[in-house]
């Protein structure tokens, strides 16, 4: 992946995946630009969607916690939604307020009543739909703590999960966190390194430099240079396969690209319609 920091052919973008795990993927884009690299990021953070609990009705609740405090927990418990294209979007729905075409339901009733002190994990949702339910790491995992009890005290909830994304609420993100990192060697000045004595030992190259050649400091800078190997690292909370979040996010971006051509298509057949109603010649 050596190569010159000037732009290729942009339209033939290449990925190299350097490492991939069950919960993150490592991988190099490349031969493409920073705007196409970015927009990518930012849908993968918030463009993708996945299912999450949008409304909880509480039935009984004598924790110590406020409704508006379980609530909150319970809405950014990640659910697995291998399946969320299934699903349609809430606006999309015919149904009056949910349905299963649109939504998962999920009870949880725990109630404490041996001395001492009872944790209620996320895995005793109980889920109306087997593959929507909540992300647990590994068989014998019990998932997210989502409150404590103490001998007497019980919470009964009706919760309803639906189909979003991130832009509308962070708890529809499928990513923990996404690393984004182009040009490590600043051959193309982008950043300025605030350092005290040295700057090499303040301020030490990623693991992603040795991807590419440290540049000539005698050599005159190429204002003209472009950056076109970007390195991401996409950790995700479960709820979809990393792989799968960097293809979906793919999908999305090349949907937006295709409708806002339909509407320069759409607009442009209306001027040049409109141009021929007034006899003018089309242009």
């Amino acid at each position: 992946m050596n190569g010159s920091a000037h732009v290729g052919d942009p339209n033939n973008p290449q990925i190299r995946i350097r490492s991939l795990e069950k919960d993150s993927v490592d991988f190099v884009l490349s031969n493409t630009q920073l705007s196409v690299a970015n927009s990518l990021r930012r849908t993968m953070i918030a463009e993708v969607p996945t299912m999450a609990i949008d409304l909880v009705q509480f039935i009984e609740n004598t924790s110590v916690l406020a409704d508006e405090f379980i609530a909150h927990r319970l809405g950014l418990v990640p659910l697995i939604s291998h399946n969320v294209d299934e699903f349609k979007y809430t606006r999309d729905c015919t149904c009056a307020e949910y349905c299963k075409e649109c939504s998962v339901e999920f009870t949880l009733h725990v109630k404490c009543t041996e001395p001492g002190t009872r944790v209620v994990y996320s895995t005793e949702l109980i889920s109306s739909n087997k593959d929507v339910v909540p992300v647990a790491e590994g068989e014998d995992s019990r998932g997210i703590i989502l409150l404590k009890l103490r001998k007497g005290q019980e919470i009964n909830v009706h919760c309803v999960a639906k189909k979003g994304v991130a832009k509308e609420h962070a708890k529809w993100s499928p990513c923990a966190a996404v690393g984004f990192e182009y040009d490590p060697h600043n051959k193309l000045r982008h950043l300025d390194y605030w350092y005290e004595k040295d700057i090499k030992d303040e301020w030490p190259p990623t693991k992603n430099a040795d991807e590419e050649l440290e540049d000539d400091p005698g050599a005159p800078f190429d204002y003209k240079a472009e950056p076109t190997i970007f390195y991401f690292t996409v950790e995700t909370v479960g709820s979809l396969d990393p792989q799968a979040v960097v293809i979906k996010a793919t999908r999305v971006l090349q949907e937006k690209l295709g409708a806002l051509q339909l509407a320069l298509d759409e607009d442009q057949n209306r001027d040049n319609n409109a141009n021929m109603d007034e006899g003018e010649p089309w242009v």
